[in-house]
């Protein structure tokens, strides 16, 4: 595989699908895939699950516009990771300055850790189902995760998360399972639906920010600096975002497919993933809610894993500390220290009796919704200096759908913040 990505390093544009560009692809296959694959944790199968069993299909035409910003943002992130070498955190601190850094980092990492926590929920909660207790599961998955990192080498954490990645297919199938009309689901994933409840505005911010959160760009970065791709591996790199943007797309649709064709038409409430899973039960049959469960389980362990080490790869790259998979405690003792104290506090926070999981869970999406504009605006100035990115500067396009999604993402939270202040007071303003 060396000798492989040896020879990825001095190859040309990709052109066409020869044996022996598949090989480089596939040695360069990961960062994309897994980054955007993880994304639909149990924070994310938690908000589009509530989404599609409150709104139904009517909130499925936002899948078309996140997939086109979530390629955009990603894609940007690997660019510069190929381009520089660099974490984008490094890149912030070298061009924005210590201070700027700082507190970029207590943001991510306060929000991170509400990410990280519903991983953990989203753990005792999938395995309560098949009758385990959560003061097992819990603690029992937290030292998995620990292993995993703190002993493994980069290359068999990645083979780990990809073989995770398959299991993502059990939604698509319990989607299938139960019976959706499909003529009225493609009719509604094309037809804008739109909504001033606050609400309503919630769950569009939720749903943004669960696909496309800020860690993302952070781990994205720093996973294709730490595989060593370079600038002549852009189109190998820039292929595997686009696919693992898409898969990651089309499991969020199929879990929302799944639960507004049951659930919603129903009209059952539900407050959590698990709640939909054993909703599922009794309306389409015993194997599509253990998918669906098995599903989560998977999303959260996954989740579990990958959001403690984002965190720990930006802010050790923020503050200048070393970083990375492949080195040890003695090598890089502030990365793997942080790493460790994230899951032991995420994990202990759930074996709290009564603790508000659910709220954690959903709230942490939508503030990765409000904190998404700050990071794009500062991937923005980044990717479009020359002296820094030389011809790999964005495009106009690529710019347009950037900052679309910075615009319409500060309205959103702009909109929904006024409308918890002055309940009913925008809804008053539209009717004018």
């Amino acid at each position: 595989m060396s000798n492989v990505i040896s020879a990825a390093k001095s190859s040309k544009p990709l052109k066409s699908f020869s044996s022996k560009n598949v090989m480089l692809f596939l040695a360069i296959l990961g960062p994309g895939i897994i980054t955007a694959n993880v994304d639909n944790d149990a924070g994310g199968i938690t908000t589009y699950s509530l989404a599609a069993a409150n709104y139904g299909y009517a909130i499925l035409w936002m899948m078309i516009p996140t997939t086109i910003a979530l390629i955009v943002v990603q894609e940007m992130c690997a660019r510069m990771g190929a381009v520089t070498g660099k974490g984008l955190s490094d890149l912030i601190r070298e061009s924005f300055g210590v201070k700027v850094t700082f507190y970029v980092m207590i943001a991510l990492l306060l929000t991170n850790m509400g990410n990280s926590i519903s991983e953990f929920a989203g753990i005792a909660a999938s395995l309560e189902i098949f009758g385990i207790s959560k003061y097992i599961s819990v603690p029992v998955s937290a030292l998995l995760v620990w292993l995993l990192i703190v002993k493994g080498s980069y290359k068999t954490v990645e083979k780990v998360f990809l073989t995770a990645c398959l299991v993502y297919l059990a939604y698509p199938v319990a989607a299938f399972m139960a019976g959706p009309k499909w003529d009225i689901v493609l009719k509604a994933t094309v037809t804008p639906t739109f909504n001033t409840d606050s609400a309503y505005l919630m769950t569009l911010i939720g749903i943004v920010g669960t696909t496309i959160a800020p860690w993302m760009q952070f781990y994205q970065q720093s996973a294709v600096v730490e595989k060593g791709i370079t600038a002549e591996q852009y189109n190998f790199c820039r292929l595997d975002v686009i696919i693992g943007c898409i898969l990651a797309i089309v499991v969020a649709f199929f879990i929302m497919v799944a639960c507004a064709s049951t659930i919603h038409v129903q009209g059952l409430k539900i407050e959590t993933a698990a709640d939909a899973a054993l909703a599922l039960k009794p309306l389409v049959g015993k194997h599509a809610s253990v998918l669906f469960a098995f599903g989560l389980f998977n999303a959260s362990l996954f989740g579990a894993c990958i959001l403690p080490l984002s965190t720990a790869f930006y802010i050790c790259e923020g503050m200048g500390w070393e970083s990375g998979v492949d080195k040890d405690f003695e090598q890089a003792p502030q990365f793997f220290w942080l790493f460790t104290a994230i899951i032991i506090i995420s994990a202990a926070l759930i074996l709290i009796p009564n603790a508000p999981l659910m709220l954690i869970m959903f709230i942490s999406q939508v503030v990765n919704g409000a904190v998404l504009p700050f990071v794009l605006i500062i991937m923005i100035k980044l990717i479009n200096d020359k002296n820094l990115m030389g011809t790999y500067v964005n495009g106009p396009l690529f710019n347009i759908i950037a900052m679309l999604t910075v615009i319409i993402m500060v309205i959103l939270t702009v909109v929904m913040t006024f409308d918890f202040a002055f309940p009913g007071l925008i809804k008053r303003l539209m009717t004018f």
